[in-house]
């Protein structure tokens, strides 16, 4: 019976959001992925054979697991208003509970060199954006003002808090909720 991996793939990912949490983007390297493990570095070239893979595989975890929050929350309820509040609570919410990989989410895909992911991370992304684009074509009011609504205020509110490596404070979530119901029509 074959022996356990001692350095899964989420534990190095899990280092390598950490670095990037505490000394950004260019922190994130193989060597210093398996030192903040304690991996030897074979083990790390195994799971990801460049930085590229490792950046990118960082990207789509997270990316991955914010959105399945953030689509359940845009499809929770009838009232676009009222999907509209629930998503960009859950912006707020996930960020609060998951800083270390907002961090990563505030670094975007460019800065972990989105251009030299292997193909199949790239398609993997790109099929997360179609996902995306899927429930958010389904709002019927303007894309501008749900842009704002999910994208442009949300992102406002914690990255002020993400960048000061502040915990986000409740009263974000009134303000988010008020300006979603300001920007997105009811029923």
């Amino acid at each position: 019976m074959p022996r356990p991996a001692r350095y899964t793939v989420d534990a190095l990912l899990d280092a390598a959001a950490g670095l990037l949490a505490s000394d950004g983007p260019a922190a994130v390297t193989m060597s210093a992925g398996a030192r903040a493990t304690g991996a030897p570095s074979g083990s790390v070239y195994h799971r990801f054979p460049t930085r590229a893979a490792l950046c990118g595989e960082l990207w789509l975890r997270t990316e991955e697991r914010f959105q399945e929050v953030f689509v359940e929350a845009l499809s929770s309820a009838d009232d676009p208003q009222q999907r509209c509040v629930a998503a960009a609570l859950a912006i707020v919410q996930w960020c609060r509970e998951n800083p270390v990989e907002a961090q990563v989410l505030l670094a975007g895909p460019d800065t972990l060199g989105i251009a030299d992911w292997p193909e199949p991370l790239a398609g993997r992304r790109k099929r997360l954006q179609r996902k995306l684009r899927k429930v958010l074509a389904e709002m019927p009011d303007d894309a501008g003002r749900i842009n704002a609504a999910l994208i442009d205020v949300p992102y406002a509110i914690v990255r002020r808090h993400l960048r000061a490596r502040q915990a986000i404070p409740a009263s974000a979530d009134s303000i988010v909720a008020d300006c979603a119901r300001a920007l997105v029509a009811p029923g």
